[in-house]
C-alpha cells in the first residue's frame, strides 16, 4: 500500500486540474464519470458476462434479528468480476474519486474532514443510517 492520504490525493488533484476549473465543469465531468462506472458495471453482466444479475424482491421478515436480517439480504450479484472488468471499473471509480476530489478543492472543502464526518454518523446511526 502506498500510505497516500486523501489529503494528499485532493492536493494532488488541487495541482493537476488545469483545464476545468469551473464548477460547473467539474460537476459536468463527475455526472460523467459517474455514468462511465454504471456503464462498466453493465458491461461486465452484458458484455463480458464475468457477473450476472438476479434481481427481486428482497425478503425481510419483521422477526428476524438484525444479524439474521444481513445474512439473509442478497447483493443480487452472481460470479465475480475477471480480471479485465475489475480494472475498467477501477479506472472509473478513480476517475469518480477524482472529480469528487476537483469538486471539494474548488468548495474549499476537506475530503479528510467529509470522510471523518460520515464515518462519526454511521458509527451513531449505525443500521439506521441509510433508511
Amino acid at each position: 500500500m502506498s500510505g497516500l492520504t486523501l489529503k494528499q490525493f485532493q492536493e494532488q488533484v488541487s495541482e493537476l486540474l488545469l483545464r476545468h476549473r469551473s464548477v460547473l465543469d467539474v460537476l459536468s465531468k463527475s455526472q460523467q464519470s459517474s455514468a462511465s462506472v454504471n456503464r462498466s458495471v453493465i458491461k461486465s453482466v452484458t458484455e463480458c458476462g464475468c457477473i450476472t444479475l438476479q434481481a427481486n424482491k428482497q425478503p425481510y421478515p419483521e422477526d428476524l434479528s438484525l444479524e439474521d436480517a444481513k445474512a439473509l439480504i442478497q447483493t443480487h450479484i452472481n460470479g465475480e468480476l475477471c480480471e479485465n472488468c475489475a480494472d475498467a471499473i477501477t479506472v472509473q471509480l478513480g476517475k469518480q474519486l477524482f472529480y469528487l476530489s476537483a469538486l471539494c478543492n474548488l468548495l474549499e472543502l476537506d475530503l479528510d474532514d467529509i470522510l471523518d464526518k460520515e464515518s462519526k454518523k454511521c458509527s451513531t446511526l449505525g443500521l439506521f443510517n441509510l433508511s
